[in-house]
């Protein structure tokens, strides 16, 4: 009796691996009903929480981080080690007919444990450079879904390549359509165009702007720290501004603090769970530049200071940010490379952006070029192009 295929999300543990594949996920479970899908990860209670909220199989493979010293080292071999073995019993066991690989550590032995059984991988890579993970396993990949062009000159020269964009989490996805089908309408009812009508919006003179300060689901101490400083040099530009500031698990009473001693009134919250509709009415952002995070803003279409984090592996997320900038989407600050305080040059990026809505909008304008809302059906589309032209849905013995 033929089963269905079975498809295995191997990686994760930060937010920008995790909810892309749970965004494709969710696509493929539109697209082919009946299809198994599982994901695989390394155990973290926010890990597991995320996927069995979506509604989805988790499954625990031992893995282990690169080691930092001789301790660890032993540890990373025994586990990473146990976790090949653990995902070719399991790739067996559970008959799975491709392995969708997020990135990341944990997605390595299992990547390795697929190609190694045969059974076809695709790979998503989030960023403008590549992680060793995808370098690495390239070759052996049925397909690299990548987010950006630049990826190309990174991967094995034999990589099938797919440019498709970055997942995005459906609130994403489902609130730009509903904006998209709000402004063709308005654009057909009205001799303004769409926009004419951002201008109208930008130029109303009580409505209060939104500032929203990401530092990603784990925060970033750095800007926890400068932001707040930041915002107190700029004194009366801020007026009629609201700050939301999500500070990340650990920092909120010290972050309030530091608003409380500058005398500042701002929101901070250790996770914004509803960063969909925030982003969406949000006037300007500071962020990181994670691949998944900048293809959020650029649906949201919030201009952006990026901060990216220093010590991204390969200066992925400068890479990221290189691209936006590039297109005239964000402004960038390497925080690596600032003599001064980081505060200081916050406020030099801030201070234009604050005074003056027309620069806001064009930002807006080409981020918005940049935006892919198809990024998780291409993704999804192509897996079922792999499981339906290959031999990948697998027969009951």
């Amino acid at each position: 009796m033929a089963m269905n295929p079975h498809v295995l999300f191997a990686g994760g543990g930060s937010v920008g691996h995790l909810h892309p594949g749970l965004a494709v996920a969710e696509h493929l479970a539109a697209r082919m009903p009946g299809i198994d899908l599982t994901f695989a990860g390394g155990g973290s209670a926010r890990e597991r929480h995320a996927v069995k909220t979506a509604g989805f199989r988790y499954t625990v493979i031992p893995s282990q981080p690169t080691p930092r010293n001789p301790v660890q080292a032993l540890r990373f071999v025994t586990d990473n080690v146990a976790g090949y073995c653990a995902a070719r019993w399991m790739l067996r066991e559970q008959r799975v007919s491709l392995v969708v690989g997020l990135g990341g550590y944990t997605s390595a032995a299992i990547v390795r444990a697929a190609v190694a059984r045969g059974i076809p991988v695709v790979l998503l890579e989030q960023n403008a450079v590549p992680g060793w993970t995808t370098r690495w396993l390239s070759r052996g990949a049925s397909l690299v879904c990548a987010a950006f062009e630049e990826v190309r000159p990174h991967l094995h020269v034999q990589a099938p390549v797919q440019v498709t964009g970055n997942p995005a989490r459906p609130s994403f996805e489902q609130l730009y359509r509903r904006l998209q089908q709000r402004s063709t309408s308005a654009s057909s009812a009205a001799t303004g165009s769409a926009d004419s009508s951002l201008e109208l919006v930008a130029n109303q003179p009580y409505r209060q702007r939104r500032l929203v300060v990401l530092g990603g689901a784990a925060g970033a101490r750095s800007l926890n720290e400068a932001v707040p400083a930041a915002l107190k040099k700029l004194g009366d530009r801020l007026k009629g501004w609201q700050i939301v500031h999500q500070t990340g698990e650990g920092q909120l009473q010290e972050t309030e603090a530091r608003y409380a001693a500058l005398g500042l009134q701002a929101l901070a919250v250790t996770y914004i769970d509803e960063i969909a509709s925030v982003l969406f009415a949000s006037d300007l952002a500071i962020s990181r530049a994670g691949g998944m995070t900048l293809a959020e803003l650029s649906l949201a279409g919030t201009p952006s200071v990026l901060v990216p984090y220093p010590q991204a592996a390969d200066n992925h997320q400068i890479a990221n940010a290189k691209v936006f900038t590039a297109a005239g989407a964000c402004r960038m600050i390497d925080e690596s490379s600032q003599a001064g305080a980081l505060d200081a040059a916050l406020t030099r990026e801030l201070e234009p952006l604050l005074a003056d809505h027309h620069v806001r909008a064009e930002m807006t304008r080409n981020i918005q070029r940049l935006a892919r809302p198809q990024a998780s059906a291409e993704i999804a589309a192509a897996i079922r192009d792999q499981l339906c032209g290959g031999s990948t849905v697998r027969l009951a013995a």
